[in-house]
């Protein structure tokens, strides 16, 4: 039996533990405000870190807008580091942003932060631990590019990729990940088999199409709210070794979303996309798509062009490796960091318009769009076909196809006022956007107010609820989407 005084002294310490974590109003979340050493954390595999630079590090993002400090970063040095950390958060009321890839670009808006919580550097597991002749499983802090470089060699891809290869698995298969080849195949979620996740329950459950189906649906884009993605089996296709990219220029707005519909339905090209340039007050919509071969094969370029309705001589095609044309952003990229503009704000915009609306919808918005607000940044708008996605929570309209259009905006120049007065036409492009049956692709800088989330996901609000109360019931994961 304890003594009055071990008895004491045992409260006490409690007593200090819960000292140890206190409100914080203006997040309205439980956030450590104690030193380093006050509570008595796990033993890990990996590393907690408390130290400012760290956390300092971890209160920014890609965008550059929002920032949050946590209480500590964990770099896990195994899986179960993450479930040590995630049953720890929840035992002493912190939040725990968990799919962090180091300030990639799919978080423009404090997404992937947490105020006085705990950020997992996801980064720190990137193993690939195997590849067969039709998947690959791997750890969800590997990147896409990494993974590319250890399939291509095979002669085998990815189905999808998003455009900035530099992401990691698990960070993308939080949101959706979206490209040029999601009309043939889908979103990046809708080619994962199967998946290692740490609920906000604590628990590692390995889940798919088959094992655990409400809770693979519901952390396929689930926005991280679900589960933490800690492994995956991605879907592996053969691609052939060359690349050849046709580009050309359009100066009719619907004949160029014509164009990009027929090519996307008749499967001529692997790979379709386009972009909106707005110069001297005029615009130009430029198309690319691109046809894969192996040597001694090469497409017909007549054939894959024939009917399209481009502006004479403005076609130019370039052949490349297949890897070469997954990685052609690296030199824009390369330059954007040595001149100081990739760490510029960046108050993105990603919208899926209905296909029926998406000729007026993206004329109203461009008619609103002056040049001099992009700051360079790049206009795309391309089609998919909605039959190919399957995961529920990735919100997109009604109908057959609809259009990403995203507005990735450089904040030129980077002050407080320019930035909130873009981020504030965000807002007003996303209201107009729900008007017409749209969606928001859920990576951007447009945080949705009381009810945006709601509506976000309706009909599907009430299952999203649900999912959260069963698999993270005391809502301890992600708390940078303010969606509960």
């Amino acid at each position: 039996m304890s003594s009055p005084v071990h008895s004491r002294r045992k409260l006490i310490q409690g007593a200090l533990a819960v000292a140890a974590v206190a409100f914080n109003p203006l997040s309205r979340s439980w956030a450590a405000t104690a030193e380093p050493g006050t509570l008595h954390v796990p033993d890990f595999d990996g590393q907690l870190l408390m130290d400012a630079g760290t956390r300092a590090g971890a209160a920014d993002d890609f965008g550059h807008i929002v920032h949050r400090t946590p209480w500590a970063v964990l770099e896990p040095g195994s899986v179960e580091d993450i479930v040590k950390v995630v049953c720890f958060a929840r035992t002493h009321r912190l939040k725990v942003a968990g799919a962090r890839g180091l300030g990639e670009s799919h978080s423009t808006h404090g997404q992937a932060q947490v105020e006085g919580g705990i950020v997992i550097d996801m980064s720190a597991l990137s193993t690939i631990h195997e590849i067969g002749a039709t998947s690959v499983w791997v750890d969800a802090g590997v990147r896409w590019n990494a993974l590319l470089q250890a399939t291509v060699p095979l002669g085998k891809s990815p189905p999808t990729l998003t455009d900035y290869i530099d992401l990691s698995v698990g960070g993308t298969l939080s949101v959706g990940g979206i490209g040029g080849q999601v009309f043939r195949h889908g979103l990046q979620v809708d080619n994962v088999l199967e998946m290692e996740v740490v609920t906000g329950r604590g628990e590692l459950v390995r889940c798919s199409r088959l094992v655990n189906r409400p809770l693979f649906d519901a952390v396929r884009g689930g926005l991280g709210q679900f589960g933490i993605i800690v492994r995956a089996r991605i879907r592996l296709v053969a691609v052939p070794p060359r690349a050849r990219t046709y580009t050309a220029v359009y100066t009719d707005l619907p004949r160029f979303l014509a164009d990009q519909i027929l090519l996307i339905e008749g499967g001529r090209f692997d790979y379709v996309e386009g972009s909106v340039s707005i110069a001297n007050g005029g615009r130009s919509y430029q198309l690319e798509a691109v046809k894969y071969f192996k040597p001694g094969a090469e497409p017909n370029d007549a054939a894959l062009l024939a009917g399209l309705a481009y502006q004479p001589g403005t076609l130019q095609v370039v052949d490349s490796s297949y890897y070469d044309f997954t990685n052609r952003l690296a030199p824009l990229i390369a330059f954007l960091q040595s001149s100081g503009l990739w760490e510029y704000p960046h108050p993105w915009l990603d919208m899926f318009v209905p296909g029926a609306a998406a000729a007026s919808f993206v004329k109203q918005v461009l008619d609103q769009t002056p040049e001099a607000e992009m700051g360079g940044g790049p206009i795309l708008l391309y089609p998919f076909r909605l039959d190919k996605l399957t995961a529920p929570f990735v919100r997109v309209p009604p109908g057959r196809h609809a259009f990403l259009f995203s507005l990735l905006r450089t904040a030129v120049p980077p002050t407080e006022e320019n930035v909130a007065a873009l981020v504030a036409k965000n807002l007003l492009f996303v209201d107009q956007l729900m008007r017409v049956g749209g969606r928001r692709y859920a990576i951007g800088s447009a945080p949705p107010g009381p009810g945006g989330w709601r509506e976000h996901f309706e009909p599907l609000w009430p299952a999203f609820q649900a999912a959260k109360a069963a698999f993270d019931p005391d809502n301890v994961l992600t708390p940078g989407q303010r969606i509960f």
